[in-house]
């Protein structure tokens, strides 16, 4: 009898109607949890650790599937089509619902054919140089631009990828030029920024870390309103004159459009749950990532902003990859 109530009520704690037939409680079973990269990296390291946990909370464990392909359009393409029912989840990120928008025509509409969840965080980017550059801050690097024009190039992990939209952005404000040298993917962009063929870049802080640290390259400055904990010394781009310069890696859960309230606000809070373990920042630090703790009103609106972001921005700057 305890047992049939409790089925019962469970629409009401999720703020539906009871109904007078029993519903089993959401989720009644494995949570498919679409990761748009190939198992290993530092993306699927997110997702698994936040999936298990959030898992562990739900009682009901988070299958994760690896989708990696076209920067992450298969992935989306396969969450959009999916059943509006929570059964079916993205970690979205900045090139799914971010620079990819921006850049080129995708198969997916970013923000019409999802229900934003909420965000998981985000890590900075910064601005390193190779270490024998003969600067040492913002402003020597900037007098070093003016005074060898054409001279200085910047790698990226491919056209169209955070690191390239966001030196477009320092190159904008600047007034400065440099040439871009797109690669596939960051390791090879920075093994040449390393060996000198090209002088400076916008990577993620995660994957510029371990460089840092051994003295390769130099961090000038990192974007964001704050300083990175794990290099206080590093300033801000913001506090060096560059009011509002904000790019990050960020890192979000969405699913297919349509998803009922009741199912979104549980994940939602959920989710938060789980960002808020007192633990949960020590591991997401390996990608120096900060957990971030968003409602999905709130998510959304951030989705869309960095998408306008971007888009005034590859406008602005010519940027179109489909041309």
């Amino acid at each position: 009898m305890k047992r049939r109530n409790l089925i019962l009520a469970t629409p009401a704690l999720l703020g539906a109607p009871a109904l007078s037939w029993a519903q089993p409680a959401f989720p009644a079973k494995p949570i498919r949890y679409i990761v748009p990269v190939a198992a290993g990296g530092g993306s699927d390291m997110v997702g698994r650790t936040v999936s298990e946990r959030w898992g562990n909370l739900l009682k009901q464990p988070f299958i994760v599937d690896n989708q990696a392909g076209g920067g992450g359009v298969i992935a989306s393409q396969t969450t959009a089509r999916a059943a509006p029912d929570g059964y079916t989840l993205m970690q979205g990120y900045v090139a799914t619902h971010g620079t990819s928008p921006a850049t080129r025509k995708l198969p997916y509409d970013a923000i019409k054919d999802f229900t934003p969840i909420g965000m998981i965080g985000g890590t900075p980017n910064v601005l390193v140089v190779n270490a024998a550059l003969p600067v040492k801050n913002i402003k020597e690097f900037i007098a070093y631009l003016k005074k060898n024009p054409g001279k200085v190039s910047y790698g990226s992990a491919g056209a169209g990828s955070l690191t390239h939209m966001t030196m477009e952005l320092f190159k904008q404000q600047v007034d400065s030029f440099m040439v871009h040298i797109p690669y596939r993917g960051i390791a090879p962009a920075f093994n040449d920024l390393i060996g000198g063929q090209t002088q400076a870049m916008f990577p993620g802080l995660a994957a510029a870390i371990p460089h840092i640290r051994s003295g390769r390259v130099r961090p000038l400055a990192v974007t964001g309103m704050k300083r990175h904990p794990l290099f206080k010394d590093v300033p801000t781009l913001d506090e060096s004159g560059f009011k509002g310069f904000d790019a990050q890696q960020w890192y979000g859960v969405v699913g297919p459009a349509g998803m009922p309230a009741p199912i979104v606000k549980l994940l939602n809070e959920s989710l938060a749950t789980v960002l808020r373990a007192p633990d949960m920042r020590e591991k997401l630090s390996v990608e120096a990532i900060e957990p971030t703790v968003m409602s999905p009103e709130q998510f959304g609106e951030y989705i869309r902003t960095d998408i306008a972001r971007w888009t005034k921005l590859a406008k602005e700057r010519g940027i179109q990859l489909d041309n």
